[in-house]
């Protein structure tokens, strides 16, 4: 595996770069023509990947730029193994995997997808809500499975037009979910760090009350110590028995024990989850509750999105390489909106 890596550093001419996720064919092959791809994820490489990462910072002229995806922890351990690494670029949007404190204190620049995914995502969100409102799901395996002729019409879904939507997070994309609620006749409240002057929408400081005046709360925040459960027991009775939940978030940004509950008692009336706090586990309980939809953390992939984010990736990498600013840098203050 150490020979496998040194022919893979030995293109010479183009800058090394630690590649730390799977990517399609059409990505790794432009991100070859730019740079020495130090792969992971290459045939045969058999070595776990902290080790490849120290092996790759053995190799002559070490890379000092690593491509990277949600799996891959960076912290004091990581940069340890790869001292010569000054640039982090992240294909996700959120950082709960990045220790910014620490990159910042070893001088490592970070980037993230910055805007790639906020459009797919926002749009992905009310087809969540629309889903669990309108029972679409449910109804068209209600329609498969041959009930309809059998057993007569399927129950009714809730409007969704007039409806009091809060949003936790009003930042890239929670406030491109508020845009979209509010052209089908919602009423748009959020809670973030602080009122964003640029929104008539109500500010509420406070998530509990912004639950128990909304008739469904989306989680659009990133992750980090202060929003970890910030939808918890408390939070869900507030929103009460007619309230829906959509999460594109964090799957931690929801006590999951307590929304399997509240799901189960009734205490709220559906969710609509494309993340979950021990992905890719999923409660099993949720698999039968016709009133929740369930999908694989997928809100951000989209033909479109893929091929914005290689060309969004290579740009960053660029830029570092040649000295620029960063397109999308993001610092330690950067985990909240």
């Amino acid at each position: 595996a150490t020979l496998k890596l040194a022919t893979m550093a030995a293109a010479g001419g183009k800058p090394a770069v630690l590649l730390l996720r799977p990517v399609d064919a059409p990505f790794a092959a432009a991100l070859r023509d730019r740079f020495r791809v130090l792969d992971l994820y290459a045939p045969g490489q058999a070595l776990p990947a902290l080790a490849f990462v120290a092996a790759a910072a053995a190799v002559p002229e070490p890379p000092r730029a690593t491509v990277i995806w949600g799996g891959v922890r960076v912290d004091a351990s990581f940069l340890d193994a790869a001292p010569s690494l000054r640039c982090v670029v992240s294909t996700a949007a959120g950082l709960d995997h990045i220790d910014l404190a620490e990159c910042a204190r070893r001088g490592v620049a970070v980037a993230n997808s910055g805007e790639v995914y906020s459009t797919d995502v926002a749009d992905y969100a009310v087809g969540l809500l629309l889903d669990v409102l309108r029972r679409v799901s449910a109804s068209e395996r209600y329609v498969r499975r041959g009930s309809w002729a059998a057993q007569g019409d399927y129950p009714l879904g809730s409007k969704l037009g007039g409806k009091r939507v809060g949003i936790i997070g009003l930042g890239n994309i929670g406030s491109r979910i508020a845009k979209r609620l509010e052209a089908f006749g919602c009423i748009i409240h959020y809670n973030s760090r602080k009122p964003k002057d640029s929104v008539s929408y109500k500010y509420f400081p406070n998530v509990h009350e912004l639950a128990a005046e909304s008739d469904v709360l989306v989680v659009a925040c990133a992750l980090n110590k202060a929003t970890r459960h910030i939808v918890n027991k408390d939070v869900l009775e507030a929103l009460g028995k007619d309230g829906v939940v959509v999460n594109i978030g964090r799957g931690a940004n929801i006590d999951e024990a307590e929304l399997v509950i509240a799901l189960r008692e009734g205490k709220i009336a559906g969710a609509g989850l494309d993340v979950f706090e021990h992905e890719p586990k999923v409660p099993a309980e949720l698999f039968s509750m016709e009133n929740v939809v369930l999908s694989r953390h997928v809100a951000v992939l989209t033909e479109e999105s893929r091929s914005d984010l290689r060309a969004h990736t290579i740009g960053n990498l660029e830029a570092f390489f040649s000295g620029q600013p960063l397109l999308t840098p993001v610092h330690a203050d950067s985990l909240a909106q």
